[in-house]
């Protein structure tokens, strides 16, 4: 095996779960066990929630794999929807957000490098802690 990287098997809904109240992160992969190259994630929201808001990474690239529902991303200047099985490629320094419009609960898989990206969690968590998920559709 390359570097002393470990082979991985993990049953549905297994990993490392930080939870943000209307959305749940599921870390896959990340740091030692991906020699810090990506990271591989779940992201999941219940109905009619806000994401994290709109940004972009300086030099990471960011797949996203719809896995159930449909999530609604913005990339760039544009919201689009995206129903279970869309994949989207966000370039570094491109614009993003993703957030659930729909009535019932979806999720997407994210794939983010190069780099780690679990290290950010706890502060994120934090941050929704103070600022809980709003509601993505207004009068909901």
């Amino acid at each position: 095996m390359s570097k002393g990287l470990q082979p991985t098997f993990l049953e549905p809904g297994q990993g490392r779960t930080y939870d943000m109240g209307r959305i749940k992160a599921i870390f896959k992969a990340d740091n030692s066990e991906t020699d810090n190259q990506y990271s591989i994630s779940e992201w999941w929201m219940e109905p009619n929630t806000k994401g994290v808001g709109a940004h972009s990474h300086e030099k990471e690239n960011e797949i996203f794999v719809v896995l159930e529902g449909t999530m609604r991303f913005l990339v760039g200047d544009t919201w689009r929807d995206a129903k279970k099985g869309s994949f989207i490629y966000v370039p570094a320094g491109i614009v993003h957000d993703f957030e659930n419009h729909s009535q019932e609960r979806a999720g997407i898989l994210n794939i983010f490098g190069p780099g780690s990206f679990e290290s950010n969690m706890p502060m994120i968590v934090q941050w929704f802690q103070e600022h809980p998920p709003e509601d993505a559709v207004s009068g909901n």
